[in-house]
């Protein structure tokens, strides 16, 4: 290899290194971001077995400093069948409205972060009963509950300005008429930080 390839290899080297320090120290006080995430919303009920449904919505938040912030959650999943015979269908779906503080830890020396958020937030059920043979008896039902939420996560930026992060979610129980309802997910999100 002649010297001006390995010059020219040590300078793209060290240039990518540059910019992974400096997206990882990027991430300061006096920043707020805005984001979109996608996942799973796994309900958790000891009377039924329901199965998962896709969640997407909405985030955003401000660093105080470079460790700690507050972070605000809209979250709303698909329809999911409970059951659908020949008579009747039920469905659910929910809604969570979330408040949080968080907590970020840089590794040093690389482009990844611990996340960390714990505060109040709003876990909304919506239940639709569908009578296929009288519609006059077919309803819709709603169950909410606000309390403690939070989440633990990684994240990577991959430049000063965008990151992604996968966090796992758990939310507060709703009582349904006597059952618990329990609520957690996994959620992909990506933001741009200004």
């Amino acid at each position: 290899m002649k010297n001006l390839q390995k010059a020219l290899i040590a300078v793209i080297a060290s240039s990518v290194m540059t910019m992974s320090a400096q997206a990882a120290i990027s991430y300061g006080a006096g920043q707020s971001y805005v984001g979109a995430k996608v996942g799973q919303y796994n309900p958790d009920v000891d009377a039924v077995d329901l199965d998962d449904a896709v969640s997407y919505g909405v985030y955003g938040g401000y660093k105080f400093a470079p460790e700690i912030g507050i972070e605000a959650e809209y979250l709303t999943t698909s329809d999911e069948e409970v059951f659908n015979d020949a008579f009747e269908k039920l469905e659910y779906s929910a809604d969570v409205y979330g408040l949080y503080a968080t907590y970020d830890y840089a590794f040093p020396n690389t482009t990844l972060y611990a996340k960390g958020r714990l505060g109040i937030a709003k876990n909304e059920l919506d239940l639709e009963y569908t009578d296929k043979e009288d519609s006059e008896f077919s309803a819709d039902d709603s169950y909410s509950e606000t309390g403690i939420a939070g989440g633990l996560g990684l994240g990577y930026n991959f430049t000063p300005m965008v990151s992604t992060e996968i966090m796992y979610n758990y939310y507060p129980s709703i009582d349904v008429e006597g059952d618990d309802f329990d609520a957690s997910g996994i959620t992909l999100g990506a933001h741009f930080k200004f």
